[in-house]
């Protein structure tokens, strides 16, 4: 029981960092100082601490594990996109056709 507790709780702490890690590359709309392979690793390490539960009981840090993954690869993917494309939003150009397109005709 202690040791899930102590697993939940430092995933809830690693995890805490990556919305503020995600705000910051959505709002600096820039790459710099982020490592692709870093984030690959962390990336790694969440898939491999849910890979070791597959022969245990059922544990709700799973979710956790795929949370921080799931936090992990979205910021995996605006680094990739911001390397390729810097001070660009990623599909804000998709929305704006789509909003243009939606307006009603005038007869």
């Amino acid at each position: 029981m202690w040791v899930e507790f102590f697993e939940a709780f430092m995933l809830i702490c690693f995890g805490s960092a990556w919305p503020f890690a995600i705000a910051k590359s959505w709002q600096s709309r820039l790459a710099d100082g982020k490592s692709p392979l870093f984030l690959v690793i962390i990336f790694t390490g969440y898939i491999s601490g849910i890979c070791a539960h597959f022969g245990r009981e059922f544990s709700p840090v799973v979710f956790l594990y795929g949370l921080n993954a799931t936090m992990v690869a979205i910021d995996l993917w605006l680094v990739l996109h911001f390397r390729r494309h810097p001070g660009k939003l990623p599909m804000m150009d998709q929305v704006h056709r789509v909003m243009l397109s939606a307006q009603p005709k005038i007869d």
